[in-house]
């Protein structure tokens, strides 16, 4: 078998290696891929109101008047059950403003439209009543006397939570000196958070920086493992500043306000 094919001119041998090749090619560029394509989402403050509502409303302790804003970020997708061909993709692939993600790394719960929508909702559920835990347990204070409620609608998954629990820091404390925790600043970022106030990653940080700087951001907090992706793209005038947890996230704001160094990217 072998050396039938070893008597082969090169090129002819390279001929019949490229046959099935291009065969997959062709069939790539008409089948349906599991991709999505992504754009800068909404932002909004979690120290203001949403739809007529006010975002974080406490009861129990005395609230602060805010200044500044604390604005929470998302991606906007194409939907998980939409699909895309190779041609589709390629004009989308090299915009600064888009990007093409795997499925899996958009909607990681799979099953259906609805069932995604509802997974997306329990998630943002979930990362709303650990950012009230995080908050409350880092100012002391005891959940069954302040009750936080957290409204935001048209929006899932968990990575406001950091922003959730800014906000509920900001309007029950400040800056822990009288000031606000924002510095009057328009501060934004996005950023997982568990109970006990750790941060975690959450993706598309690239694309949540240039809605941040659209919306009149200064600052952009990030979880620290993607500073990288995050500076992928930074749009000029935005400082990245890298956080771990919701203390390291107040400690350079206050950092900031005294205009003292705080991390940077």
């Amino acid at each position: 078998m072998l050396s039938r094919f070893s008597r082969l001119p090169r090129a002819a041998a390279l001929a019949v290696c490229a046959v099935p090749v291009l065969g997959l090619f062709a069939a790539a560029a008409f089948a349906p891929l599991p991709f999505v394509v992504a754009v800068p989402g909404l932002t909004a403050d979690v120290l203001g109101s949403d739809k007529g509502k006010q975002v974080i409303t406490v009861t129990g302790a005395p609230v602060r008047e805010t200044k500044g804003q604390l604005r929470m970020t998302t991606i906007q997708a194409t939907g998980p059950s939409s699909t895309m061909k190779l041609h589709e993709l390629v004009g989308h692939w090299f915009k600064t403003d888009q990007a093409v993600l795997p499925r899996e790394a958009v909607y990681s719960s799979g099953g259906t439209d609805e069932e995604i929508e509802k997974h997306n909702l329990e998630e943002m559920a979930q990362s709303q009543s650990a950012a009230a835990d995080a908050a409350l347990g880092y100012l002391h204070k005891d959940p069954k006397d302040v009750k936080v409620a957290l409204n935001l609608a048209d929006v899932g998954g968990p990575s406001a939570g950091l922003l959730f629990s800014l906000g509920i820091v900001d309007k029950l404390d400040g800056d822990g000196s009288g000031g606000d925790l924002t510095g009057g600043r328009n501060i934004a970022g996005t950023g997982t958070i568990t109970a006990d106030g750790t941060v975690g990653a959450v993706g598309g940080v690239a694309l949540k920086t240039q809605a941040a700087r659209r919306d009149g951001a200064s600052v952009f907090l990030v979880p620290k493992a993607e500073c990288a992706d995050a500076q992928a793209e930074l749009p000029e005038g935005l400082r990245l500043v890298p956080v771990t947890s919701l203390t390291d996230a107040v400690n350079s704001l206050r950092a900031l306000n005294r205009g003292e160094a705080a991390p940077s990217c």
